[in-house]
């Protein structure tokens, strides 16, 4: 008699961690935005700090909603943007990357301006 559980187990555990990676690399890295930066201009609708990402929900000055991903919390953090930094009414321009899927208004951002103050976020990929 044949007992064929572990092979099945075993590829079971396999896709299931070929899956895993696979959404873990879509949702950390640059690929899923456009290598082109763009500047966005609005009003900070609400902030979130909570982990894996800080986040901003921006609206423009023509009405469209904004999810804006920060960097991971330390690195936010070390750019000197907290939770104190920016709130609901404050005027923001960010400069990031969109995503590539144009019927999502998300962008990760590189660097945010508010309250006259400007926060490198990655300080490495700010476009001079």
């Amino acid at each position: 008699m044949s007992y064929r559980l572990p092979s099945i187990a075993t590829a079971i555990l396999a896709a299931t961690s070929l899956l895993y990676a696979t959404q873990v690399s879509a949702h950390h890295g640059w690929s899923w935005a456009e290598p082109e930066q763009m500047e966005l201009n609005g009003v900070v609708r609400s902030v979130s700090m909570a982990p894996p990402h800080p986040s901003l929900d921006v609206e423009t000055h023509d009405g469209e909603s904004w999810y804006i991903q920060l960097g991971n919390p330390a690195g936010t953090a070390r750019s000197g943007f907290d939770e104190d930094s920016a709130e609901a009414g404050d005027e923001i321009t960010i400069v990031g990357n969109r995503s590539l899927d144009r019927s999502e208004l998300r962008m990760k951002a590189v660097q945010v301006t508010v309250g006259g103050r400007t926060y490198d976020i990655y300080p490495e990929r700010v476009e001079q």
